[in-house]
């Protein structure tokens, strides 16, 4: 058997780190990671290995040379133009005429080859995929496959919604040279995105093979750093360590001093060509690379150091990286997740709070604090991007200086020549953070276009009537938080590939920076919010509604809604009672649903036809009928899905989340409209709202416009009173009934993957879907379980034909979940 080792990765998110330095180059306990994957290969037998090249490839080729001093023949192919996992391994097809191993050049394992290659010879597969359970799949491909082995089904890199098992592909593949003819030559082809996905839909022989051996994809610095941890701590694998055990757990190589008075705290490594002076404690948890030089009083644990670099008197580093030839000043302090590049000096008593990278080359002067607010990687969070845009603590996760840096990443991804919007809800706090946005985005040469002081409606309404390449919002999230919302050219919220493409960039820190004469002036347009609302009003029978004189009470922020209020409903007509709340009162949904049910009173006496509580970013809403009775969020949802249908022609297209209610779906049906089921995520839904041939299909009163809009809802609701002439109560009731159950579980980030794969083990012969979570039909209803992107919780919904049986299926499932994870809690 021969084998191919994919060597060409740059590593984009090791930067610093990689470069100058391709990413199968990193050492891991000062061997290249490379060099693992060359040893396990012939410790199996394995010595004929083809090697694809792309970044930097003669960093691998010096120092492998023809692998004849690895006990290998190694053969080298590389790519003038990147070709794609699939593609590489193409460009070597004159190497390979038998069945041949790929594996990465750039993670670590010790996979028992043998095993999964007589797997895949007694299945006869073409193509066997090396599977590996981890706690957090959302960087993998997920993979999930039948008893025998047989691949069902896969996705690449899932948000939480999407997961379905906590099986992922290790990038390792055994496959049959047959399978080559299924790759085009000289063209980019991946094996996860484009071969599997056509030789599943196909129905070839793709078969899964999950190992029980130790693997780490060596994809981010926590991950670079773990790998080390994991060897020097033996957890999970077994690997000889370079230099003499000088005692138990101390590692040390040739021509090395140690002084007397140092301590070394096992477990360590030592390369050769050290010295550790005086009082310095090393361990533990360290590896020092050849001819560093450690002084006295020195501080380091948990911590790697390369080749050839200083550490200083009384230097500190916890959890730090300080690349080759990097100086770390006396006095300095690194903290958890510091990365020092190549040759980078770090001044006398000078701060690297944790997380903050110093790219190579670079001189930071005596004293300096420098911090990084990107904390999200050093608390677990898998994506920087919630559900709705970036949320954090004000000075703590979202401060001046990361929203410059967000700015800077939001305006690399779109073309210099772009006029781009950025709007606030007018705080104190906002505008702080807005303005540093701003700066961020000019420094990228971006036209800016600033819409003031508006709701996010507004501002997605801005980007789409005047032609702009997409937009940011600053707003108050709750107490103490600051969210900032991106919004592409289509008014719709990023999605998950243009959030990973910030999150990318803000990671490696690759902004595009304009030149001192290129930055342009700021533009403001402060008449957004009435073109706003004159929009609004075009889609409304404003002389119906007038003679209807609907009345309504309404609980909403006069200082960032009141204008709109007032302009809306005086041009519809209505007659409206204003219980305004008191200005700047940020309120949670919970706490929007305590007012309404204060609230229904009111209603009643006033004789209202519906009362309505906003949020203060008029997004959200909460309606009452006139009987002061709350309609719930199904409710609302199937009486929106009513108005949309009544509105437009029968032949309506209509885009309904995963959670609502099979009933609604059966309604719109019933009227003649094609049902498309979306994911719940806010970009997933607006995407799908504004699919051509929903929006063809809802010229008069579009999703679109009412998704995420509370001034929208209400207005579609006035007008569809007018015509109904009924009160709102009667109109519910002769709605098709519905009985649902929503509860929420506790459920850690690194046990969903776990959670959620082995409730789909437990399907049986269940009808199953796995578009966003897992939702089981069952004869009596139905109930999905969906992980929630931001919380450590899963959401579970469940409709059935009575409430009773509702309760019970949605317990069976929340029982089911806190046995998986052994303490979760659930609540209403």
């Amino acid at each position: 058997m021969k084998a191919v080792i994919m060597a060409g990765g740059e590593g984009s998110r090791l930067r610093p780190l990689t470069c100058a330095l391709p990413k199968p180059m990193v050492p891991i306990v000062n061997r290249p990671c490379m060099e693992y994957i060359v040893n396990l290969l012939r410790r199996h037998g394995i010595r004929d290995i083809a090697v694809t090249l792309q970044y930097l490839p003669e960093e691998i080729r010096s120092y492998f040379g023809d692998g004849g001093d690895f006990g290998v023949n190694l053969v080298y192919f590389t790519e003038d133009t990147p070709l794609g996992t699939a593609g590489s391994v193409k460009n070597a097809a004159s190497f390979l005429d038998e069945t041949f191993i790929v594996i990465s050049g750039d993670a670590l394992t010790d996979c028992q080859l043998e095993k999964a290659a007589a797997f895949h010879r007694e299945r006869k597969a073409l193509a066997t995929l090396v599977l590996t359970s981890v706690p957090c799949p959302l960087e993998y491909g997920v993979v999930i496959a039948d008893r025998e082995g047989r691949i069902t089904r896969f996705l690449e890199k899932p948000g939480w919604g999407e997961v379905f098992s906590d099986t992922v592909n290790t990038g390792i593949y055994i496959l049959e040279p047959e399978i080559l003819d299924y790759i085009e030559e000289n063209r980019m082809v991946d094996f996860s995105k484009d071969l599997y996905p056509r030789l599943l839909a196909e129905e070839m022989g793709l078969y899964a093979f999950v190992m029980e051996d130790y693997w780490c994809d060596i994809g981010n610095v926590e991950q670079y750093l773990q790998a080390q941890f994991d060897i020097l701590e033996k957890k999970g694998i077994l690997l000889p360590l370079p230099g003499t055990e000088i005692r138990p757990g101390v590692w040390v190589g040739r021509n090395t001093r140690i002084d007397p008075a140092a301590k070394t705290i096992p477990p360590v490594v030592i390369g050769d060509d050290c010295s550790v002076g005086p009082g310095a404690r090393v361990g533990p948890a360290v590896v020092l690379g050849k001819g560093v030089r450690v002084g006295r009083m020195a501080s380091l644990k948990r911590s790697v150091i390369w080749d050839h670099a200083w550490i200083g008197e009384r230097a500190e580093l916890r959890g730090a990286i300080v690349g080759k030839g990097g100086r770390v000043l006396s006095g300095a302090r690194l903290f958890e997740g510091a990365v020092v590049g190549d040759r980078t000096v770090i001044g006398e008593d000078s701060e690297l709070k944790a997380g903050v990278k110093v790219w190579p080359g670079k001189w930071v002067e005596k004293g300096a604090r420098l911090s990084n607010s990107l904390v999200w990687g050093n608390c677990g969070r898998a994506r920087i991007f919630g559900s709705k845009g970036i949320t954090g603590e004000l000075f703590t996760e979202i401060t001046p200086d990361f929203a410059c840096r967000i700015g800077m990443a939001a305006g690399s991804g779109v073309k210099a020549s772009g006029r781009f919007a950025i709007g606030s809800d007018g705080q104190p706090d906002t505008l702080m953070i807005k303005n540093a946005v701003l700066s961020g985005l000019m420094s990228t040469g971006l036209q800016v276009i600033d819409l003031g002081k508006v709701t996010f409606p507004v501002i997605r309404y801005g980007v789409r009537a005047f032609d702009l390449k997409g937009g940011l919002h600053i707003c108050r999230r709750g107490r103490g938080k600051i969210s900032i919302r991106f919004l592409n050219q289509c008014g719709a919220e990023y999605s998950r590939d243009e959030q990973r493409k910030v999150e990318g960039l803000l990671g490696r820190e690759e902004y595009r920076l304009t030149s001192p004469e290129a930055v342009l002036p700021v533009e403001y347009l402060p008449d957004a919010a009435r073109s706003y609302i004159n929009y609004l009003l075009g889609f409304f029978d404003r002389e119906l509604t007038g003679r209807s004189r609907i009345k309504i009470v309404i609980d909403y922020d006069p200082d960032r809604l009141g204008s709109l209020v007032a302009d809306l409903f005086d041009a519809l007509g209505c007659e409206v009672i204003t219980l305004a709340t008191p200005r700047n009162q940020d309120r949670t949904f919970a706490e929007m649903l305590k007012t309404a049910e204060l609230f229904g009173d009111v209603v009643r006496v006033e004789g209202a036809d519906f009362g309505a509580v906003l949020d203060a970013g008029g997004e959200e809403v909460i309606i009452v009928d006139e009987k002061g009775r709350i309609i719930g969020e199904e409710a609302l949802d199937a009486l929106l899905s009513l108005i949309v249908l009544n509105a437009n022609n029968r032949r309506t297209v209509l885009a309904l989340p995963v959670t609502v209610p099979e009933s609604v779906v059966e309604m719109a049906r019933d009227r003649g409209a094609e049902v498309k089921r979306t994911k719940t995520a806010p970009w997933a839904l607006m995407q799908a709202f504004l699919d051509e041939d929903v929006l063809v299909s809802q010229r008069r009163c579009p999703q679109f416009l009412l998704y995420g809009d509370a001034l929208a809802v209400l207005a579609s609701l006035v007008e569809f009173l007018a015509q109904e002439g009924k009160p709102l109560s009667q109109v519910l009731m002769e709605m098709p009934g519905f009985t649902t159950v929503r509860k929420n579980v506790e459920v850690g980030w690194d046990a969903k993957g776990k959670v959620l794969r082995r409730l789909v083990e437990d399907v049986g012969e269940r009808r199953l879907d796995t578009d966003e979570g897992i939702k089981v039909q069952h004869p009596e209803g139905w109930a999905l379980v969906l992980p929630d992107a931001d919380e450590p919780l899963c959401r579970v919904y469940c409709e059935a034909f009575n409430q009773e049986v509702a309760e019970s299926l949605s317990e069976m499932y929340v029982q089911k979940i806190r046995d998986l994870c052994g303490d979760g809690r659930a609540s209403d």
